[in-house]
């Protein structure tokens, strides 16, 4: 299995030949839709008065909207490459003030939630390996991936990963400003709720975000069946992501985080930093403090409670940090001296955002387990931003880089997973 899902990370490499030889033809009048309502169903208005419906709106609710000629663009709390979001949220609700028990769809186009089944004795958990009744919510993360493969064609399955874990990153930063303790769950029996929720070969569960108690009452198995509603309209199957998700949907290995992080944030000003976060697009060549780059460290770095820890390594190369020497470093150690902003910015595909920050970062792993790793890697990018944001800088992620060229400037062979880059 590592070996097959191993070959689609090898197969959407970028390379200075591969953008070149293959350039990337968009149908720009025929864009699949970015939003996936549910007609048929009950939809109920979330009231940003009330703390648990402004909890599930600081997960992916739109706050600003962009308009060019002849295109709108709705920005959300969480970025996306190309702001295509291939991604849709649903949601078991037990027990929670001011949302009915049930499991729901949230409409980030009408900033809604649609009521797809009702629950008493039963409910999502034994799917996820509850045995009890848990009061709270269970998030599930899907992935459309015609979104971001219209664009990004094969490679567009790293993107649908990586923005589930922005996502993630959103429920988390939702939670601490809640005072809600989560887990997040890879290892669940995704195929299973694949079929249940009406999916086809374009939609699939990657994650669960879980914010709940356990009660001491059994629960039963829910068993319902959804018919199939389009998430994009128009679809072009790919059968290179398709079997990549496959590939992929096997945990080995795993090892659980217990530990919650430790943030510090003033949660009145984060929670006007969640609403307020944005993409930079290009950067001033603008400088930061020592201590500002280290604060931000230390929230990335911080513990992901999960089922399943991976080790992703954060390298970042130093172009504008006072009193910090120039470089590339991981771990808090510099392994490569010098001016290598130029590289850095080589690296992203010759753009400017690499090279005109303040740290331009790289975060790579060598795990097997592949859909874990990505969505981690978007969390940490989700972090960045944030923490960023919150000290007056500006954040940019990258999903496109020279993949064998990064190896070898880092000195490791391994999977990079994500470039990002902050800076004035």
């Amino acid at each position: 299995m590592f070996q097959d899902f191993f070959e689609y990370h090898q197969q959407t490499k970028h390379s200075y030949y591969s953008v070149r030889s293959n350039p990337n033809r968009i149908d720009w009048n025929n864009p699949p839709s970015r939003f996936k309502p549910y007609y048929e169903k009950k939809k109920v208005l979330l009231d940003l008065e009330k703390e648990n419906h402004r909890f599930i709106y600081q997960s992916a609710g739109i706050t600003a909207k962009k308009t060019y000629p002849g295109v709108e663009y709705y920005l959300r709390v969480n970025p996306s490459a190309g702001a295509l979001y291939p991604n849709e949220i649903y949601f078991q609700s037990r027990n929670n003030q001011d949302i009915d028990d049930g499991i729901y769809h949230y409409d980030s186009g009408t900033n809604s939630i649609e009521l797809l089944a009702n629950i008493e004795e039963d409910g999502l958990e034994p799917y996820l390996g509850y045995e009890k009744k848990q009061n709270g919510f269970i998030f599930l993360v899907s992935s459309v991936y015609y979104r971001s493969s219209w664009k990004y064609k094969n490679r567009g399955y790293r993107y649908c990963l990586l923005d589930a874990g922005h996502i993630l990153g959103a429920l988390e930063a939702s939670a601490y400003t809640f005072s809600k303790s989560y887990e997040i769950r890879y290892d669940f029996d995704k195929e299973s709720l694949n079929s249940m929720f009406g999916f086809d070969r374009d939609e699939f569960f990657t994650s669960a975000f879980v914010v709940s108690f356990s009660t001491n009452k059994d629960v039963e198995k829910i068993d319902f069946k959804l018919d199939y509603v389009s998430p994009t309209g128009d679809f072009l199957e790919n059968e290179l992501i398709e079997k990549g998700y496959k590939d992929s949907l096997l945990i080995t290995n795993k090892q659980a985080q217990s530990t919650p992080a430790s943030f510090n944030y003033n949660k009145e000003v984060f929670q006007e930093t969640i609403l307020n976060r944005r993409s930079i697009r290009d950067f001033t060549q603008g400088s930061m403090s020592k201590i500002e780059f280290e604060m931000i460290m230390k929230n990335i770095k911080d513990n992901i409670i999960s089922d399943c820890e991976e080790d992703v390594e954060i390298y970042y190369v130093i172009n504008r940090v006072k009193d910090m020497i120039l470089g590339l470093y991981l771990d808090e150690k510099i392994i490569k001296e010098g001016d290598l902003k130029q590289k850095a910015g080589y690296l992203c595909l010759e753009q400017d955002l690499g090279k005109s920050s303040a740290v331009t970062f790289f975060l790579t792993t060598k795990s097997k387990n592949y859909q874990a790793a990505y969505q981690k890697a978007g969390i940490i990018g989700h972090r960045l931003y944030l923490a960023s944001n919150y000290l007056g800088y500006g954040c940019s992620g990258i999903g496109a880089y020279y993949d064998d060229e990064v190896c070898e400037f880092i000195g490791e062979n391994t999977m990079v997973l994500y470039a990002l880059a902050i800076g004035k």
